[in-house]
C-alpha cells in the first residue's frame, strides 16, 4: 500500500498521522530507557554492587504544588492587600518603604 503524499491529505488523516508519530516515538523512548536501566544494573551487578533507580517523577515536587503560601504581610490601611514574602514586592507595600516605614513593620 502506497502512502500518499502529506500535503494530499486531509486534516484528521494528518491528525491520525501526528497522533500514531507520538505514539511511536514515546513507545521508542520508553524501550530504550528500559534497555538503559537494564544495562546500567546488569554492569552494577558485574562489580558487585546492587541499586534502586527511580523511574523519574518526583512525589515531591506534585506535594508542593498549589500548596498555600502563608501571608507574611499585610497592608494596615487595606487589610486585603497582603504579600507573602515571594515573588515581586507589592506596590503597596514598595510605596510605603519608600516612605520610610520598614518591612517589619507590616509583618503578620
Amino acid at each position: 500500500m502506497k502512502s500518499k503524499p502529506l500535503h494530499e491529505l486531509s486534516e484528521s488523516e494528518l491528525a491520525e498521522l501526528v497522533a500514531n508519530a507520538e505514539k511511536t516515538l514515546q513507545e521508542r523512548q520508553m524501550s530504550k530507557h528500559k534497555e538503559v536501566i537494564a544495562e546500567i544494573k546488569a554492569l552494577a551487578a558485574s562489580i558487585g554492587v546492587s541499586l534502586e533507580i527511580a523511574n523519574g517523577s518526583s512525589k515531591r515536587a506534585s506535594e508542593r504544588k498549589g500548596a498555600k503560601v502563608p501571608i507574611k504581610y499585610r497592608n494596615p490601611e487595606n487589610k486585603s492587600e497582603t504579600w507573602t514574602g515571594r515573588g515581586v514586592t507589592p506596590k503597596w507595600l514598595r510605596s510605603l518603604i519608600e516612605q520610610g516605614k520598614q518591612l517589619d513593620d507590616f509583618r503578620v
